[in-house]
């Protein structure tokens, strides 16, 4: 058996669609109408139609229920998240720092799933050699193996 996606319940296909296709930049694999496929292992499912595959057309599904979240990464978390401020995101916080270091927004999508954005771990490393931390150092901060971090490093120079 193997992993193939999360499926999340949405009440607009195509509200949903609009906000991971344009927002946040995601491509679709597959468009069944009632189910979009995007490209990375996630899809997006008509809650009324993915009611009656569960053949309890009375099940509740949560709204907000804050207990899963799909997790994105980018190598511009700034420019990201000023273009949720600026487009009215229902932010759930500000760019923040993890404990390994690596900086993160969260915030709801159109039907208040949690979404996740952080900078690549390789940033992260960047940024620390950048800021004159020795390998190890850096490795000791994020919790990465010496390996990825000297392979993130000798990638740019």
């Amino acid at each position: 058996m193997r992993f193939v996606c999360s499926l999340i319940v949405v009440n607009d296909i195509e509200t949903s669609r609009d906000f991971y296709e344009n927002l946040l930049g995601q491509k679709v694999e597959y468009d069944h109408g009632e189910n979009v496929v995007f490209e990375g292992g996630f899809a997006i499912h008509l809650k009324e139609h993915y009611k009656s595959l569960l053949g309890q057309e009375h099940s509740r599904i949560l709204k907000k229920s804050n207990n899963f979240d799909l997790y994105f990464e980018t190598d511009d978390i700034g420019g990201i998240f000023h273009k949720l401020k600026d487009t009215g995101v229902d932010l759930i916080h500000d760019i923040r720092e993890q404990p390994w270091g690596q900086r993160v927004t969260r915030f709801y999508d159109p039907d208040h799933h949690i979404v996740e954005v952080g900078e690549t771990m390789e940033s992260v490393v960047l940024r620390y050699h950048d800021s004159g931390m020795s390998i190890e150092e850096i490795s000791d901060r994020t919790f990465m193996p010496g390996k990825f971090v000297e392979m993130a490093v000798s990638k740019t120079g």
